[in-house]
């Protein structure tokens, strides 16, 4: 008999039209796109907007999740801005007395990084990855100047505040009737990714390493060679049983398998070929790509990520 959690997931694994590029806004009483969900007792999610960042979604396109230990809350991304911070607080503290005693960013990016301010006002220990806290001090610059373009007078208040602590590897944490486990797994979408591990819940918090509603975006430094093994030896070895992935509604390893590693593994693909047919740069930008067109955000990105695979296996 499925228990409830396993029916949620399902639910929200076959029913994409829970999310769309196209809704600006799904809680207008509140800067955040959604309010918080309860996806399994005790650990939930703001899920933002699979479009990019505007005005109307207050910059709020990627999952701010929060877990109530009972001795505390821990909350997995500063968010892309003070005001989404913020609005993510005023909502734990309608949840829980308990404090937020942590904050973990899953990577150096702005929709990471960029709310650290309010919560480092606020007293809160900050923790990333290494490489995350170097990219961020490398790019956090341009990142808040995009922002603020953006945002414009919701910008008020995001300053640059890195993280107050950093890990290597991995970093193990015990709170309340909760064991916590943030992984580094390998490198993946971006420098520093992170994964938070619940072993007993058999729940992963993947952070970038996962997308399932929206097309996935491959930068420069995401080499997707690299990105699959890393998937392939350490994350799915976790074996989790639920998923709530850095974009998109929480679901489970089937999705974000399918439209992750399988979308890494279908351009690779048709790129090599395009490359061993003898094709260029020009054209490697309109490889077929019609299985994923139904995906949020795949007319922004296509066309860029099969361009940025081409570069990477043209020298592979």
């Amino acid at each position: 008999m499925k228990t409830a959690f396993a029916v949620a997931a399902s639910l929200i694994a076959i029913n994409p039209a829970l999310a769309s590029e196209d809704i600006t806004d799904q809680y207008p009483g509140s800067p955040l796109y959604q309010k918080p969900v309860e996806f399994i007792p005790n650990v939930w999610s703001a899920i933002g907007a699979t479009a990019p960042p505007t005005y109307e979604n207050n910059g709020h396109n990627n999952n701010l999740s929060f877990i109530v230990t009972g001795d505390g809350v821990i909350v997995i991304n500063g968010g892309a801005a003070y005001v989404l911070a913020k609005a993510l607080h005023d909502e734990i503290k309608i949840i829980t007395d308990q404090p937020v005693k942590l904050v973990i960013n899953e990577n150096g990016q702005g929709h990471a990084m960029l709310g650290n301010s309010y919560w480092a006002e606020q007293g809160v220990p900050i923790l990333a990855h290494v490489d995350a806290a170097e990219a961020f001090e490398d790019d956090g610059a341009q990142s808040l100047q995009q922002h603020q373009r953006v945002l414009q007078e919701k910008a008020e208040g995001t300053t640059l505040v890195g993280p107050t602590e950093t890990f290597e590897g991995a970093r193990t944490i015990e709170m309340g009737d909760y064991v916590i486990e943030v992984l580094h797994l390998g490198p993946a979408h971006s420098p520093g990714d992170i994964s938070v591990w619940l072993p007993k819940q058999s729940l992963v918090i993947t952070g970038d390493m996962a997308f399932h509603e929206r097309l996935l975006p491959i930068f420069e430094d995401a080499i997707t060679a690299d990105w699959l093994e890393t998937w392939d030896t350490e994350f799915e070895a976790l074996g989790a049983t639920y998923v709530i992935p850095g974009h998109g509604h929480p679901t489970n390893m089937d999705q974000v398998r399918r439209y992750t590693r399988d979308y890494l593994v279908y351009i690779r693909g048709k790129i090599g070929e395009h490359i061993d047919a003898g094709g260029d740069l020009t054209d490697a930008y309109y490889v077929d790509q019609s299985p994923y067109a139904h995906l949020d955000t795949f007319e922004e990105l296509a066309t860029k990520n099969a361009g940025r695979v081409f570069e990477q296996m043209e020298w592979e």
